[in-house]
């Protein structure tokens, strides 16, 4: 089972991974550089559409950052 816990390391990992930089990666998804931040630092989790976004924009597999089969 995946916890909340699990999803916030996966994403932290695939945004520090992606070679985009924060404020990049805020500008693209149209919220703050400190969203983002908090987003890396596993204080919040984005909404769905902003995951949905996410995944696409750091061409991550929205199944795998979910750990669905």
């Amino acid at each position: 089972m995946i916890t909340i816990e699990d999803i916030k390391k996966e994403l932290k990992q695939a945004i520090q991974t992606s070679g985009k930089t924060q404020t990049q990666i805020a500008k693209e998804l149209h919220v703050t550089q400190q969203t983002v931040q908090q987003y890396v630092s596993g204080r919040s989790l984005p909404a769905l559409d902003t995951l949905a976004n996410l995944c696409v924009l750091l061409d991550l597999d929205a199944n795998e950052l979910l750990k669905i089969r």
